[in-house]
Protein backbone atom coordinates (compact mmCIF):
# COMPACT_ATOMS: atom_id res chain seq x y z
CA UNK A 1 0.00 0.00 0.00
CA UNK A 2 1.19 3.65 -0.29
CA UNK A 3 -0.46 7.05 0.27
CA UNK A 4 -1.67 8.82 -3.23
CA UNK A 5 -2.36 12.09 -0.75
CA UNK A 6 -4.18 13.83 1.82
CA UNK A 7 -7.97 14.36 2.15
CA UNK A 8 -8.55 16.81 5.53
CA UNK A 9 -5.20 15.67 6.43
CA UNK A 10 -6.13 11.83 6.28
CA UNK A 11 -3.87 10.20 3.94
CA UNK A 12 -5.62 8.32 1.62
CA UNK A 13 -4.56 5.10 0.99
CA UNK A 14 -4.15 3.22 -2.40
CA UNK A 15 -4.30 -0.81 -2.19
CA UNK A 16 -2.76 -1.10 -5.30
CA UNK A 17 0.30 0.20 -7.10
CA UNK A 18 -1.09 0.93 -10.37
CA UNK A 19 1.84 1.07 -12.20
CA UNK A 20 4.70 -1.44 -13.32
CA UNK A 21 3.46 -4.83 -13.31
CA UNK A 22 0.13 -5.02 -15.18
CA UNK A 23 -0.32 -1.44 -15.95
CA UNK A 24 1.12 1.60 -17.60
CA UNK A 25 1.97 4.93 -15.51
CA UNK A 26 -0.50 6.43 -17.72
CA UNK A 27 -3.03 4.56 -16.71
CA UNK A 28 -1.90 5.21 -12.97
CA UNK A 29 -1.56 8.64 -13.60
CA UNK A 30 -5.53 8.51 -14.75
CA UNK A 31 -6.88 6.77 -12.20
CA UNK A 32 -4.84 9.02 -9.35
CA UNK A 33 -5.50 12.46 -11.11
CA UNK A 34 -9.43 11.36 -11.23
CA UNK A 35 -9.93 10.49 -7.51
CA UNK A 36 -7.46 13.32 -6.33
CA UNK A 37 -10.00 16.10 -8.40
CA UNK A 38 -12.72 14.26 -7.10
CA UNK A 39 -12.16 14.58 -3.47
CA UNK A 40 -10.69 17.94 -3.89
CA UNK A 41 -13.65 18.83 -6.01
CA UNK A 42 -15.76 18.19 -2.35
CA UNK A 43 -14.06 21.22 -1.70
CA UNK A 44 -14.27 23.70 -4.91
CA UNK A 45 -15.54 22.62 -8.33
CA UNK A 46 -12.08 22.69 -10.49
CA UNK A 47 -8.87 21.90 -9.71
CA UNK A 48 -5.63 22.63 -11.40
CA UNK A 49 -2.91 20.57 -13.10
CA UNK A 50 -0.29 21.59 -11.69
CA UNK A 51 -1.79 20.74 -7.81
CA UNK A 52 -2.71 17.49 -8.77
CA UNK A 53 1.08 16.92 -10.62
CA UNK A 54 2.83 18.72 -7.33
CA UNK A 55 0.57 16.17 -4.85
CA UNK A 56 0.85 13.13 -6.63
CA UNK A 57 4.08 13.28 -6.99
CA UNK A 58 4.00 13.17 -10.65
CA UNK A 59 5.77 15.48 -13.61
CA UNK A 60 3.48 18.23 -14.49
CA UNK A 61 3.56 17.63 -18.04
CA UNK A 62 2.31 14.20 -18.31
CA UNK A 63 -0.64 14.71 -15.75
CA UNK A 64 -1.57 17.83 -17.73
CA UNK A 65 -1.75 15.72 -20.83
CA UNK A 66 -3.54 12.85 -19.83
CA UNK A 67 -6.15 15.26 -17.82
CA UNK A 68 -6.17 17.28 -21.75
CA UNK A 69 -7.30 13.31 -23.02
CA UNK A 70 -9.80 12.93 -20.67
CA UNK A 71 -11.63 16.28 -20.47
CA UNK A 72 -11.79 15.34 -24.68
CA UNK A 73 -13.29 12.22 -23.72
CA UNK A 74 -15.59 13.73 -21.17
CA UNK A 75 -14.50 11.90 -18.08
CA UNK A 76 -13.30 15.42 -16.86
CA UNK A 77 -14.61 18.75 -17.66
CA UNK A 78 -12.62 21.69 -17.84
CA UNK A 79 -12.26 25.36 -17.24
CA UNK A 80 -9.61 28.52 -17.81
CA UNK A 81 -8.43 31.18 -16.14
CA UNK A 82 -7.34 31.59 -12.69
CA UNK A 83 -9.68 29.78 -11.15
CA UNK A 84 -10.39 27.34 -13.62
CA UNK A 85 -8.56 24.06 -13.85
CA UNK A 86 -10.23 20.07 -13.99
CA UNK A 87 -13.19 18.59 -12.44
CA UNK A 88 -15.71 15.82 -12.68
CA UNK A 89 -18.32 15.45 -15.75
CA UNK A 90 -21.85 14.59 -14.23
CA UNK A 91 -21.51 10.81 -15.32
CA UNK A 92 -17.82 10.55 -14.54
CA UNK A 93 -18.98 8.33 -11.24
CA UNK A 94 -20.69 5.68 -13.50
CA UNK A 95 -17.20 5.75 -15.74
CA UNK A 96 -15.66 2.02 -16.05
CA UNK A 97 -12.03 1.92 -15.22
CA UNK A 98 -12.05 0.49 -18.69
CA UNK A 99 -12.62 3.46 -20.27
CA UNK A 100 -9.40 5.17 -18.58
CA UNK A 101 -7.40 2.51 -19.40
CA UNK A 102 -8.46 2.76 -23.32
CA UNK A 103 -8.12 6.36 -23.32
CA UNK A 104 -4.42 6.08 -22.01
CA UNK A 105 -3.02 2.48 -23.34
CA UNK A 106 -5.26 2.07 -26.29
CA UNK A 107 -8.14 -0.32 -26.98
CA UNK A 108 -5.54 -2.84 -28.79
CA UNK A 109 -3.22 -3.16 -25.41
CA UNK A 110 -5.10 -6.93 -24.11
CA UNK A 111 -4.68 -7.82 -28.22
CA UNK A 112 -0.76 -7.73 -28.09
CA UNK A 113 1.28 -10.25 -27.09
CA UNK A 114 2.71 -10.27 -23.22
CA UNK A 115 6.13 -11.66 -24.40
CA UNK A 116 5.73 -8.86 -27.17
CA UNK A 117 5.90 -11.52 -30.06
CA UNK A 118 4.49 -9.95 -33.61
CA UNK A 119 3.60 -13.39 -34.50
CA UNK A 120 1.51 -14.31 -31.24
CA UNK A 121 -2.32 -15.43 -32.12
CA UNK A 122 -4.17 -18.85 -31.74
CA UNK A 123 -2.75 -20.57 -34.94
CA UNK A 124 0.98 -19.35 -33.74
CA UNK A 125 0.88 -18.59 -30.31
CA UNK A 126 4.10 -17.54 -27.86
CA UNK A 127 5.02 -19.92 -24.81
CA UNK A 128 2.56 -18.38 -22.49
CA UNK A 129 -0.66 -17.14 -24.72
CA UNK A 130 -3.00 -19.44 -22.85
CA UNK A 131 -2.38 -18.60 -19.58
CA UNK A 132 -1.78 -14.39 -20.42
CA UNK A 133 -5.22 -14.53 -22.39
CA UNK A 134 -6.95 -16.04 -18.71
CA UNK A 135 -4.99 -13.09 -17.15
CA UNK A 136 -5.83 -10.66 -19.61
CA UNK A 137 -9.36 -11.51 -19.53
CA UNK A 138 -9.37 -11.26 -15.97
CA UNK A 139 -7.89 -7.75 -15.71
CA UNK A 140 -10.35 -6.72 -18.86
CA UNK A 141 -13.36 -8.11 -16.41
CA UNK A 142 -12.34 -6.56 -12.95
CA UNK A 143 -11.50 -3.10 -15.34
CA UNK A 144 -14.99 -3.57 -16.76
CA UNK A 145 -17.21 -3.75 -13.38
CA UNK A 146 -14.89 -1.21 -11.12
CA UNK A 147 -16.05 2.76 -11.56
CA UNK A 148 -15.01 5.36 -10.79
CA UNK A 149 -17.80 5.58 -8.34
CA UNK A 150 -16.67 2.66 -6.84
CA UNK A 151 -13.09 3.31 -6.41
CA UNK A 152 -14.55 6.52 -4.84
CA UNK A 153 -16.29 4.29 -2.39
CA UNK A 154 -13.78 1.91 -1.49
CA UNK A 155 -16.29 -0.84 -2.97
CA UNK A 156 -13.53 -2.37 -5.46
CA UNK A 157 -10.52 -2.00 -3.78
Amino acid sequence: MKIMFLKNGIGYVCPLSWEGMMFSKSFGYAVRGVLYIAIRGEARPFVQAEEIASNLAVPRHFMSKILKKLGKAGVLSSSKGKTGGFALAPASHSIQLLTLFNLTDGPDTFRNCSLRMQACHHANACPIHGQMEEVKQQLRNVLTSTTIGDMLKGDKA
